[in-house]
């Protein structure tokens, strides 16, 4: 999937205002204003467009683990980065952030209309080295995605029109996002979850 349409949907399942959207980014150092999230929000084929890069994407999901979960343990390093960010990665620190179980996670994609079985969601989380490593589709993360917004925002997971979704805000007011295009367990804190399931390969 694209990091753009990643970010308007997490945006509208977590229900962020343009200010909170700042806030998650600037949690993990990366000073972005409220006109470039605007902007990396707009769907591709709009003017004024910007292309919304891994190390973007990935400086929104780590704010967003310690918006959820808290700040790091003083003295911890910062998440380990890979050049290229996978779908796998992407579920993975929502995962996180989220602090979903693993049913949790198998009901999230069955209502999104992608069941899955234990098995399945194991492999998703496997280094790609493994030999049960599986990489996640686009279709798959769509699909929790959509399963992730029923689950949050209690709607059926239609989505309206993409212009609905991307709609710049009134500039003194603080808006509520709008729906974008389309609409094992889980450890204690975010670092021991990587190294957790890692060390069970």
């Amino acid at each position: 999937m694209l990091n753009n349409d990643i970010l308007r949907r997490l945006r509208y399942a977590l229900s962020l205002t343009d200010d909170q959207m700042s806030e998650v980014f600037a949690l993990n150092g990366c000073t972005a204003a409220q006109g470039q999230v605007l902007a990396w929000m707009k769907p591709e084929d709009e003017e004024g467009t910007v292309a919304c890069s891994d190390t973007v994407m990935a400086d929104f999901l780590d704010g967003l683990i310690l918006s959820k979960r808290g700040p790091r343990k003083p003295g911890s390093p910062p998440p380990a980065r890979d050049p290229i960010l996978t779908n796998n990665a992407v579920l993975k620190k929502i995962r996180i952030a989220l602090t979903l179980h693993e049913e949790d996670m198998l009901t999230i994609l069955k209502n999104g209309g992608q069941p899955l079985a234990r098995g399945e969601l194991t492999a998703l989380f496997r280094k790609p080295q493994h030999k049960h490593y599986r990489e996640c589709g686009d279709q798959v993360l769509r699909k929790f995605l959509r399963g992730l917004t029923m689950r949050l925002r209690g709607t059926d997971g239609d989505e309206p029109e993409v212009s609905e979704a991307t709609e710049a805000p009134e500039p003194t007011e603080a808006t509520e996002p709008t729906e974008p295009t389309e609409a094992t367990e889980a450890t204690e804190a975010t670092e021991a979850t990587e190294a957790t399931e890692e060390s069970e390969e």
